[in-house]
């Protein structure tokens, strides 16, 4: 009986995590409904300063996404040390009862969807959110913006990671020979086809299929229904498969990514992506044959 009590009380404790878990994407009006909630950090993502500075949504403070996805010698957009990370989120007043919610500007979509990534690879999934539509979509509905930069209390956030969702060369390679799994690009399908790039080698790496990213938000720069995204995904794989998209450089990715996780797949990017998987020739890539 003890041990049926406590498999319930597990239970009962999974629900209620799950059940507190923040929504992928939020809508303006939800931003304006809890903005004023202690927990709630806007984080405004541009990759120039100059964009927040002229304005943004009250409180909001600036991410800028180098500092969670630095450059190296190895490749750009890599997985940030985490003791930099906890600083830095600790700066931007992130405690472990945060609720971030991601603004980007106008067409800015996947390098605040790469913060996205990038968060929830810190072990913030459930603890994070996407304004759909971004401060465009927050002024368009008539909400103010400012210039003044709020003063922020420094915040206790303790980073820790999960499984990891940032992957490399050798995770893709076992993807590729396993039936649970599938590679996708996540570039424009010209660029998939094999147009030349500038990169050593053009195509795509051999078997990956193609969800291109530009599909995945519409004309104002918001997420596509869920239906519509369905569409996408669906010719690729069932949600029984986990996912590895990638890209050039592993940001363009992030808003596959993203898409996945609107959908409920189980989503992994390739962080070196063709900047890495191109220079190295014993990895396999094709282009897509022409038909005549």
């Amino acid at each position: 009986m003890k041990k049926i009590s406590g498999l319930f009380l597990l239970m009962c404790l999974l629900l209620v995590a799950k059940a507190e878990d923040k929504p992928i994407l939020v809508s303006v009006q939800w931003l304006k409904e809890h903005l004023r909630d202690p927990n709630v950090v806007v984080l405004q993502t541009s990759f120039l300063k100059f964009d927040y500075d002229r304005e943004h949504i009250e409180g909001a403070r600036y991410l800028w996404p180098g500092w969670l996805a630095p450059d190296s010698p190895e490749g750009a957009y890599n997985a940030p040390d985490l003791k930099k990370a906890t600083e830095l989120l600790q700066t931007l007043g992130v405690s472990d009862n945060s609720h971030i919610v991601l603004c980007h500007i106008r067409g800015e979509v996947s390098p605040t969807a790469r913060m996205f990534l990038t968060l929830e690879h810190l072990g913030f999934a459930g603890k994070v959110s996407f304004l759909n539509g971004g401060l465009d979509a927050w002024k368009k509905e008539g909400n103010p913006v400012t210039k003044d930069v709020p003063v922020v209390k420094k915040g206790n956030v303790k980073i820790s990671p999960g499984v990891p969702l940032l992957v490399d060369k050798n995770y893709v390679l076992k993807t590729l020979k396993s039936d649970n799994g599938i590679v996708v690009d996540a570039r424009m399908q010209r660029f998939y086809d094999g147009e030349p790039t500038g990169n050593p080698r053009d195509g795509h790496i051999t078997g990956a299929k193609n969800i291109p990213y530009t599909e995945m938000v519409d004309q104002a720069n918001m997420f596509k229904p869920l239906d519509q995204l369905q569409a996408y995904f669906t010719p690729v794989s069932g949600k029984d498969k986990e996912l590895v998209t990638y890209c050039f450089i592993g940001q363009t990715a992030s808003v596959v990514y993203m898409a996945g996780r609107l959908l409920g797949y189980n989503m992994k990017l390739y962080d070196g992506s063709l900047q890495e998987w191109s220079r190295l020739e014993e990895l396999p890539m094709e282009k897509t044959e022409k038909k005549e």
